[in-house]
């Protein structure tokens, strides 16, 4: 949907580029169909494609080039990409002050920025990326984030993103995909997705958390000095804080400890860890 980012993620060998190049035409259609905007990619390739930006893999980019260059290279390919557009997909993507340098002199952040402007020109509804963070630095994955966070939330831009790397999907996407065995077995809002997993697992802020492990008999984690994580049920917590209370333990706070992207995966997989 318009200003969606939906993660698409998989155990390692799942399928997601395979997917991914079923979707742009890149690999012939054995069973099933894709549509694209309405029209389905083998019987209108064209109708449907022509509103799809996308990167597999890494950007093609001619090094010895300016980024200008480059964009107007690829400006080339279509009828209604002037030097106007041009010049909002630099600003759009940050690159005003570099435009005119080589891309050779680009740090990686830069170039994967770039690649997504070639992507952006001929104002495509659907952006599709394929690992975009990928070997990049801190920097350059913040900058990627806050990018496409933009296109979703001031373009109105549908993104798919196939990532390895939840940790970082989990900061930005608000849906996701999951893809095992060549088929998807969910598709849901990220926190709907995280709710629905129970989790068992608690975090209970006291005066002296040393003194737990001797109370209850849980399986539990000393985070701090005053915070414990306790794996326990839901229906078991009141009996918990009633036990501790009669031991005289001071409680001061008691919340559900909120799962990661990458623990609800694990959960609802049963573990099949993506690489």
């Amino acid at each position: 949907m318009e200003g969606d980012i939906l993660g698409f993620i998989g155990p390692n060998g799942a399928g997601k580029t395979t997917t991914i190049k079923l979707i742009l035409g890149l690999q012939s259609i054995t069973s099933g169909k894709v549509y694209i905007n309405g029209y389905d990619i083998e019987e209108n390739f064209k109708k449907a494609i022509e509103n799809v930006g996308t990167i597999v893999e890494s950007p093609d980019l001619y090094m010895y080039m300016s980024g200008y260059e480059n964009l107007k290279l690829v400006a080339n390919l279509y009828k209604n990409v002037d030097k106007k557009r041009i010049d909002e997909i630099v600003k759009l993507v940050g690159l005003e002050n570099r435009i005119k340098d080589k891309v050779s002199k680009y740090s990686l952040g830069m170039r994967q920025r770039l690649g997504i402007a070639q992507a952006l020109l001929h104002r495509p509804k659907l952006l599709i990326l394929d690992e975009p963070t990928n070997g990049l630095d801190p920097e350059g994955i913040k900058e990627v984030k806050v990018l496409l966070k933009k296109l979703a939330e001031q373009e109105n831009m549908a993104i798919l993103i196939s990532s390895h790397n939840l940790a970082e999907l989990d900061t930005f996407c608000n849906k996701i995909s999951i893809i095992k065995n060549g088929e998807i077995v969910e598709t849901n809002d990220i926190d709907t997705f995280k709710k629905d997993i129970k989790n068992n697992c608690y975090i209970l802020e006291v005066e002296d958390s040393s003194v737990i492990g001797s109370i209850v008999d849980y399986k539990m984690d000393i985070l701090t000095e005053t915070e414990v994580r306790v794996y326990i049920e839901k229906e078991k917590v009141p009996l918990l804080i009633k036990e501790l209370v009669l031991r005289n333990v001071k409680i001061y706070n008691v919340s559900e400890e909120n799962l990661s992207l990458e623990d609800a995966f694990l959960k609802k997989t049963g573990g099949n860890v993506i690489e």
